[in-house]
Order: structure tokens, then C-alpha cells, then sequence
């Protein structure tokens, strides 16, 4: 394979044909060289999905990312006669597979791609499948560990240096690092969701285009992934919908509803943990003391319904720079507390208060809104509900809430133009038999 500038690849990993299909025509449009049938689509539509793609860009590499494991010549042999070009066979396969899909493609006219996804040695494998035949390898950091925060570039200026066949590079790409890796040797560069999760699609492909001709970053709203660093700056962007969905439908606490003073619509912060007895409002009031600026506290008052927070508490917490305070029993005061602009959730609203009698503990486990929170989870809050997110989690939870809320920014353009939620996600098609 011989490349004369660096190539855009765009990668269509949807699930429905009808939704890839107008998505690849706008990247086309927008300088898109090469169009992939991607992992998800081809498993769920089948090679009809490549045919689709040749029959539509028949002057266009369409690449199928097979991903095989095994019996190679043959795999490849229906890719290519569905009209793939490109076919991507795993560079953990048997040499042997990997030499029989390269025999395969030469009978049927299709190049074989190497993905070096999870390969311990890229350096070296890549040396061994060129001699084997292949006529481009592919330096992948998959999705799962892109939001764990890994990214390409540990190790694609030697891979690149070093291999004797064109480098692709997969992981997260954007406008923003796709000049980097042509800067770093990249003669593929593949990009996913920067381009197909944008609300205007072609612009994205331009933007990423532009990059990589220029080798020269095309500053990106979105796409960013955050390292444990920058957790809160990516809590701030997310909704706890988006990290409900994010976390398989878990984190949520029920029964615990929002008293936000607005504009304030998001509370975002570590837990300072407090358990008390309904109505004993001295620990909790202690707590505000230990905790530190951005913190939130959460108290397990046992679902209690006479109050164990009110204006005072909230003025001392705000003097301290305190997030919020989470409570699974009840709040007083609330519009004092709203006026003075303390967010606060509850599960109950109560004017009686308690004594402060000085049960329970700070800083230990607590249940609150049937959810499990330690000291330091995060604690996401805003007008839909409260979400915990597990510390040692949460920089990778954060990603994936981005990649919800990137994916819901797309389906609500095509919405937009005039479909429909049923129609965008083909929901009789994909409904459970039986």
C-alpha cells in the first residue's frame, strides 16, 4: 500500500444501517477518504452493510472492520465480494490466519489491515504480519480503555518509525489530536465519534480534515476525555441521567428530590459522609467543619422526617464553600436556604427539628437513597436527581457520561430534522421476541 498524504478514515460504529448511511454521505461531503463499516454495524446489519456503503461511494476505499480471529481467507472472501477494499483481521490471530487472509485478498481483491489492538509487542508484530503480507497495520487503544483515560500516543511515533507498512492510528481521535498523529507518523488516521456524533457532521469532517492537512490542532467543544485530574470539570458538562446511563442504570438514589436555588441547576463534589438518627441534627452540623471547599456532604438520617438540616447549617456550609448537602431524611427552611442560593436534597421537608444529641458518625459508609457512598465517591446532583459515582471510577465514568451525552447530541439533530425518537433508534426492530 502506497499512501501520497496522509488518509481520513471515517469509522461508522452505529447499529442501524439508516442512521450510518446519511452519516457517511455528510463526512464524504466534508473530505472523508476512506468510509469503514464499523465493528457494531457489520454484527448488527451484516456485509449488507458494506454493500450498501460501495454501492453508495463506489469510488471510495470502503474498509470492513472484520475484526477476524479465525478462518481468514474465508472472511475476508465475503467481505471483499460484498465490496470491502479494506479488511481488518486481529494481530493477536495465529500467523497462520493472518497469512490466509492476506491469500484471500489477493484472490479477491482486498488489502488486509493488522489491528494491534491489546498486541503486548506492537513493534515487533508489526514487523512479523508485513512479512506475512499485510499491507497496513493499525494502532488501536479501544473504547473501553479510552475512558479509562489511554490514548494513542504512548507508542505510535516508534511504531510508526519502525514499521515497513502505512500506521493507522484509532482511539479517540478529534480535530484537536489528529495532527499529532500524522505529526507522529500516522499515514491512516480514523476517527469515530468526533465526526459522527457531531450535530453537523460535515463541518466535523472539515475540521478534522483541516487538521490533519495542516498538521496543526482545530480546537473541539466536545470529545475531550478527562483524566482523574480533571474529574469535576467533566462532572460539571454531564447530567445524572447521562451517568445513570453511563453506569448501566445504577448510581441513581431514589426518593431524594432537589431543592436548587436557580440558576444553580448542578451540584458537583466528593462526599463528606455523616449517618445520624432522625432529627439529631449535631453530627451532621459537625460535618460542615470537616468538610472542604467543593465537598458535599450526605447524610444517612435513616429517612427520617423531622429535620436535621436548616438555614443556619446552610449558611454555615456556604460560609465554607460547601457544594450542597444531600440528606436522606428532611430539610426545614427551604426557601430561607433557596434565598440564600444553598443547594439541598432531601427526601422529606419538615419544619420540626430535633435535638442535637450527637449520635452517628462522620466520614464512614453510609445508605443513602438506597445507594451505597464511602468517603470521596462523587456526588453529581441536579433537577432530575442525585447520582454516586465510586471514586476509584470516576474519571472512567466520566468519559462514558460524555460519550451519552455526545451520542444524545446527535440523535436530538436528526430528531430535529424532522424524525422521530422511535424511528432515529428503530425500536420495534430491535424489541425483545417473546
Amino acid at each position: 500500500m502506497r499512501l501520497e498524504r496522509p488518509v481520513l478514515q471515517v469509522a461508522l460504529d452505529f447499529e442501524n444501517l439508516s442512521r450510518a448511511l446519511p452519516a457517511a454521505k455528510e463526512s464524504v461531503a466534508g473530505g472523508a477518504d476512506w468510509v469503514e463499516a464499523g465493528t457494531p454495524l457489520i454484527k448488527s446489519e451484516g456485509l449488507d452493510a458494506v454493500r450498501a456503503l460501495k454501492k453508495a461511494f463506489p469510488d471510495h476505499r470502503i474498509v470492513a472492520d472484520m475484526k477476524i480471529m479465525d478462518t481468514g481467507a474465508f472472511e475476508v472472501e465475503i467481505a471483499a465480494k460484498a465490496g470491502a477494499d479494506l479488511v481488518t483481521v486481529l494481530g493477536t490471530a495465529d500467523d497462520d490466519t493472518i497469512a490466509e487472509a492476506v491469500r484471500g485478498g489477493h484472490q479477491y481483491g482486498a488489502e488486509v489491515v493488522v489491528d494491534l489492538l491489546n498486541v503486548a509487542d506492537p513493534v515487533a508484530r508489526t514487523r512479523k504480519v508485513a512479512e506475512l503480507g499485510a499491507a497496513a497495520v493499525c494502532w488501536h487503544i479501544g473504547i473501553d480503555m479510552q475512558m479509562a483515560g489511554r490514548t494513542p500516543f504512548e507508542v505510535l511515533g516508534e511504531l510508526a518509525k519502525s514499521s515497513p507498512v502505512p500506521v493507522a492510528v484509532a482511539g479517540g481521535l478529534t480535530s484537536e489530536s489528529a495532527a499529532k498523529a500524522v505529526r507522529a507518523g500516522a499515514l491512516i488516521v480514523i476517527v469515530g465519534g468526533a465526526i459522527t456524533k457531531s450535530a453537523n457532521i460535515q463541518a466535523a469532517t472539515e475540521a478534522v480534515r483541516r487538521a490533519i492537512d495542516t498538521k496543526t490542532e482545530v480546537p473541539s467543544e466536545h470529545f475531550h476525555r478527562y483524566s482523574d485530574a480533571e474529574v469535576r470539570e467533566a462532572f460539571l458538562k454531564v447530567s445524572s441521567p447521562n451517568l445513570s446511563d453511563a453506569m448501566q442504570r445504577h448510581g441513581a438514589m431514589h426518593g431524594i428530590h432537589p431543592h436548587l436555588p436557580l440558576p444553580t441547576t448542578k451540584v458537583v463534589g466528593p462526599a463528606v459522609t455523616v449517618v445520624t438518627r432522625d432529627g439529631d441534627w449535631a453530627k451532621p452540623v459537625e460535618a460542615i467543619d470537616r468538610a472542604g471547599r467543593g465537598d458535599v456532604i450526605v447524610v444517612d438520617a435513616g429517612g427520617g422526617t423531622t429535620a436535621i438540616w436548616g438555614e443556619l447549617a446552610s449558611w454555615s456550609a456556604h460560609g465554607r464553600g460547601v457544594a450542597g448537602v444531600v440528606i436522606d431524611g428532611a430539610a426545614r427552611d427551604v426557601d430561607a436556604i433557596l434565598a440564600l442560593g444553598f443547594p439541598v436534597f432531601s427526601r422529606n421537608v419538615s419544619p420540626n427539628a430535633g435535638e442535637p444529641k450527637g449520635h452517628g458518625e462522620i466520614g464512614v459508609e453510609v445508605v443513602v437513597g438506597g445507594e451505597r457512598v464511602r468517603p470521596g465517591d462523587w456526588i453529581v446532583g441536579d433537577l432530575s436527581g442525585v447520582v454516586v459515582v465510586p471514586r476509584e471510577r470516576a474519571a472512567e465514568i466520566a468519559n462514558r457520561a460524555l460519550d451519552v451525552l455526545e451520542h444524545e447530541n446527535r440523535v436530538r439533530e436528526e430528531i430535529q430534522r424532522g424524525s422521530t425518537l422511535s424511528a432515529v433508534q428503530k425500536l420495534e426492530r430491535w424489541e425483545r421476541v417473546g
